[in-house]
């Protein structure tokens, strides 16, 4: 229906059914055990309640607050390795092609050694690269992809896509969510990453 509103949309998609993503405790070991650094107390907060939203039936729809350098991307990368781990894909959507190419390399550094195979996925790929990346994705074998609106346009048919993260400037609606579905047909849980507190009118 048109005349809806967005807050009916949001509660339409909560009641489709989502990927379930149990808390794995190896896996998160693991994760830190690969960062030269430890979670703050804030970040592991955060983290856990992200962790109990995963680990329901339906769709997460999680906003996460912090300013720039406060690691809001560690904590989503720690919930796509839940993700990821639980047998889904992840997907990480930015803006700009710069961004999704820092990520893109941030990312690889951060889950070195823990044998998941992540990819970038742009526009200005060349045809053959996007070939490998689209089959990949369809397959399974890309578990998490970093992309800019590259990861909506034909041809991107994800096989299990269980988690989109998504960079603020992103304007995001419902039916692209839509869109990003993987072949079993579960909507995705969605965190979206924000550096400026959203004034609530």
């Amino acid at each position: 229906g048109g005349g809806r509103t967005g807050g009916g949309r949001r509660a339409e998609i909560e009641t489709e059914p989502g990927a379930r993503i149990p808390f794995h405790l190896p896996a998160m070991n693991e994760f830190l055990g690969n960062l030269h650094f430890s979670f703050t107390t804030a970040q592991k907060k955060v983290a856990w309640s992200i962790f109990r939203d995963l680990d329901r039936t339906h769709p997460m729809n999680r906003l996460l607050e912090g300013d720039v350098g406060s690691g809001k991307t560690v904590v989503a990368l720690s919930a796509a390795v839940m993700a990821i781990r639980a047998g889904y894909q992840a997907a990480l959507m930015v803006p700009t092609e710069i961004l999704a190419r820092q990520h893109a390399a941030s990312i690889i550094r951060l889950l070195e050694g823990m044998n998941i195979r992540s990819q970038l996925l742009v526009s200005s790929l060349k045809q053959t690269e996007k070939k490998n990346v689209h089959g990949g994705l369809v397959d399974g074998t890309i578990q998490l992809v970093v992309g800019t609106h590259a990861l909506l346009s034909a041809g991107v048919d994800f096989q299990k896509l269980g988690l989109v993260i998504i960079d603020e400037q992103h304007r995001f609606c419902v039916n692209q969510r839509r869109q990003l579905r993987g072949k079993d047909d579960v909507m995705p849980h969605l965190l979206a990453m924000t550096a400026t507190p959203i004034t609530r009118s």
